[in-house]
């Protein structure tokens, strides 16, 4: 068979992802229990699924407006506001075909081939990936790992990352997949930087409703930039109704940007996708509108589930596991692992659980295993009893 004409060559080094190389070896195993990707066992509630169904009835199977239909744009301004005590006009918020299209429609609009991007690293592989598929360089920074199981970021060495070829930082807070949380001063530090070094500050704030510990005060949401912000600050807030609402399969977002960045995202999106499809941005509207209660006991769930991964885990030799403070993932340490993917295959053959090699999520990552808990207690609690002889082995 003849060879297929040059590909880019940025897309010829693309990786095949480390957790889609366990996903594939495990996927139709009849007694498989899945925790090694980003979403928990509940479906889309009923009632966001009957507002989909009401808008294509009615007729919303049109092209929109590419940024997003103005009812939704509006409400969702009115949930940051809300959520942070914010000024957020509607103008600043544009939807997207999800989270991972908007990072895509940003890094579009502001690297050119050779550019770079701190990323604070372990972090969600996509990311990386986006990067290089624009043409340009990702700059990790560890997170230092504490004796407790979790991770602290050192400031002067991020600041020290930067080039003159930088034109972002991108920080996950609450990480994925580390359940790290920024503190909303250094949040204030990093965007002072930002503004003095003329550089984008890239927010993942996808887990933004889950948080456990307090780190939010008395409020139900994780420290965010757009806090410690004002409106024409450089900041781009990356957002999606994929896990706070159960709605993965969806693929929806948005972003929160400056006003001028608006625009540029509206020629982006012509190019992409023409916009979200309209059907759904009605389905958004009711997930935000009418899913609090929903919402509430979505994260209590994974509060209880990451509770049970904690207890179980942390009371093992060779683990070392923080209290889960935000995300939905335990990411713990496995003392003598070097080869965190094979490990993770050979886990997989010996107890039928999928988790995923710490390894995927880039520097930081080898030596950890990440285990979603965002899923019932009783499935929790089946797949610990079979991981937790094989894991107190040892390596």
């Amino acid at each position: 068979m003849k060879d297929m004409p040059p590909l880019a060559p940025a897309i010829e080094e693309l990786e095949i992802s480390r957790i889609a190389q366990v996903f594939e070896m495990g996927f139709g195993r009849e007694k498989l229990i899945p925790l090694w990707v980003g979403e928990g066992d509940l479906p889309t509630p009923a009632f966001i699924c009957d507002a989909a169904t009401a808008a294509m009835r009615a007729g919303k199977t049109f092209y929109t407006q590419k940024c997003g239909i103005p009812e939704l744009r509006q409400t969702i301004a009115d949930y940051t506001n809300g959520l942070y005590g914010t000024d957020v006009a509607a103008e600043r918020t544009v939807v997207t075909s999800s989270g991972m299209n908007g990072i895509m429609l940003v890094l579009q609009g502001i690297l050119s081939p050779g550019d770079n991007v701190v990323v604070v690293s372990p972090v969600w592989p996509n990311i990386v990936s986006a990067i290089r598929i624009v043409g340009g360089v990702d700059k990790p920074v560890c997170l230092d790992p504490l004796p407790d199981g979790g991770f602290a970021l050192d400031l002067e060495r991020l600041a020290a990352a930067i080039d003159g070829r930088t034109r972002a930082i991108f920080i996950a807070s609450p990480g994925n997949p580390t359940g790290w949380v920024m503190a909303a001063d250094a949040q204030r530090q990093v965007l002072d930087l930002c503004r003095e070094r003329d550089l984008w500050m890239l927010a993942d704030e996808a887990y933004a409703r889950f948080i456990y510990d307090g780190s939010a005060g008395n409020r139900s949401a994780a420290p965010s930039f757009l806090e410690v912000s004002v409106a024409d600050d450089p900041l781009i807030v990356i957002s999606t109704f994929s896990k706070t609402w159960a709605m993965t399969g969806w693929r929806m977002g948005w972003l929160t940007v400056p006003a001028m960045f608006s625009a540029v995202l509206d020629k982006l999106i012509e190019f992409n996708t023409s916009g979200a499809p309209h059907f759904l941005q009605y389905a958004c509207i009711t997930a935000i509108r009418e899913g609090e209660p929903f919402v509430t006991e979505m994260v209590e769930r994974c509060r209880r589930g990451g509770a049970l991964v904690f207890d179980r885990l942390s009371a093992l030799p060779g683990i070392r596991i923080a209290q889960p403070r935000g995300s939905f993932y335990a990411f713990f340490a496995v003392e003598g692992l070097q080869d965190s993917l094979a490990y993770a295959k050979r886990l997989l053959n010996e107890t039928d659980v999928g988790l995923a090699p710490g390894s995927a999520f880039g520097p930081g990552g080898e030596g950890h295993l990440r285990l979603c808990f965002a899923s019932s207690e009783e499935k929790l609690t089946q797949a610990l009893d079979r991981l937790v002889p094989v894991l107190a082995k040892g390596v």
